[in-house]
């Protein structure tokens, strides 16, 4: 299969251009809801990719974040990007599947809302993987 089938096209990607503000990315990033966001100079030319974490450092270490502040926030007071949902112990494959398929990581619980641990989307996928069959054609054709 050629990679062009899993390409999404520059027309349909967020991306920022090398001499945007700090603001400027922070804003592109927010408004995407991305956590990283492709660099281009004006040329088109692909230069790098800037995460949360680069901005966040940035901020912290030339901006005077302080940190002493910030120990009077609590922390439910910070929005959160994202609202991961839980799944009980007993629930079924389906609804762990489908879940998955919104968020990285699913958090397990109990009966009594106990947090368990947590179910990654990868194990996920690697299961399928290995149960699919793929894998064996692949050791049997280099084999």
């Amino acid at each position: 299969m050629n990679i062009l089938f899993f390409i999404t096209p520059k027309s349909e990607t967020a991306y920022i251009y090398d001499d945007f503000t700090l603001r400027q990315v922070i804003e592109k990033m927010e408004h995407h809801k991305y956590t990283a966001i492709p660099i281009l100079n004006r040329s088109g030319n692909y230069i790098g990719t800037v995460t949360e974490g680069d901005l966040l450092r940035i901020i912290k270490e030339q901006y005077s974040l302080s940190l002493h502040a910030a120990e009077d926030i609590p922390i439910w007071q910070v929005p959160r990007r994202w609202a991961y949902e839980s799944v009980n112990i007993n629930c079924n494959i389906e609804d762990l599947i489908e879940l998955s398929m919104q968020q990285n990581f699913v958090p397990v619980v109990d009966d009594e809302g106990r947090f368990i641990g947590i179910i990654r989307r990868k194990d996920i996928i690697q299961y399928c993987y290995e149960k699919s069959g793929i894998k064996e054609e692949e050791y049997a054709k280099n084999a």
